[in-house]
């Protein structure tokens, strides 16, 4: 595994396992931060719309950082430029792994994709809390700039993916447990959708000819999410679905499934937390 791909998973692993994952809770005593270490595997297809995947096993860190402008929490590294009651301007990040063309048949000849990293703000909105704020319903309204990794960095677009989010803790009875699921659009511009399955002159075929990607419609997502902090680890999994019927590169000859799947399992041990304690609620 390249040490591209390592930085990617292992940016896109702990984020896909602490999306959505906890509910908001009353305001305690937490330590300032909590540091730890475990492994996981996660399941990807090489791209959206591919109908190739890769299966990988890997560390998994576990961080969390309760600061008052910085977090790395339930809803991932985020930083907290506006905070009230019910908005929250934050910092989304996301990503996607890199993918050997020569392993991919849809590829195959082509330049291999290298990962790239998302970020950008996030616009939240919480539209309903329950009157114990065990369960809630966000809006979230992430917009991020897709930016190449590997060789030499490469502006690849805008993507806006618009949410709703809805946090459940102890599901079904079950204490400890925090359960999230979120669906949405996702809408990228054409920068963003080329760089995935547009097919250049050069390397069209009879099976693959050439395709101009435009802008818009990117398919939905729907991500499901559940974790447990026990004292002296923790645990998370997740399973994301997502269909591209009727997105706006829907003609491409890269795009061999309209549906796919991915999931993934992780365990990390607590190591060391701080002495110093926050009041923080979740």
């Amino acid at each position: 595994m390249t040490t591209a791909r390592r930085v990617a998973l292992r940016l896109l692993l702990p984020a896909a396992l602490t999306v959505s994952v906890a509910a908001p809770a009353r305001a305690e005593l937490k330590p300032l931060w909590e540091l730890g270490l475990g492994i996981g595997t996660v399941s990807f297809p090489d791209y959206r719309g591919s109908d190739e995947r890769r299966n990988y096993l890997l560390p998994t860190p576990y961080f969390v950082y309760r600061g008052a402008f910085l977090r790395s929490d339930r809803k991932g590294l985020r930083g907290v430029f506006f905070d009230s009651d019910r908005v929250e301007l934050n910092l989304s990040l996301s990503g996607s792994v890199p993918v050997d063309s020569d392993g991919n048949d849809a590829r195959r000849g082509m330049p291999d994709l290298r990962p790239t990293v998302e970020f950008g703000p996030s616009l939240d909105f919480t539209l309903w809390r329950s009157r114990d704020q065990r369960r809630s319903i966000d809006l979230r309204l992430p917009v991020r700039w897709a930016l190449r990794i590997g060789g030499s960095p490469r502006d690849v677009g805008l993507v806006f993916s618009p949410r709703l989010n809805l946090d459940v803790a102890d599901p079904g009875g079950f204490a400890g447990w925090r359960l999230g699921t979120l669906l949405g659009p996702i809408f990228a511009d054409r920068r963003n959708n080329a760089y995935y399955y547009d097919v250049a002159e050069a390397f069209a075929s009879a099976e693959r000819p050439a395709f101009a990607s435009a802008g818009g419609y990117a398919g939905s997502q729907w991500v499901v999410a559940l974790s447990k902090r026990y004292p002296r680890h923790w645990v998370g999994l997740f399973a994301r679905y997502d269909t591209l019927r009727g997105a706006a590169f829907a003609d491409s000859p890269l795009l061999r499934s309209r549906h796919m799947w991915a999931a993934g399992f992780a365990i990390s041990w607590i190591i060391g937390e701080s002495a110093t304690q926050v009041e923080y609620g979740e």
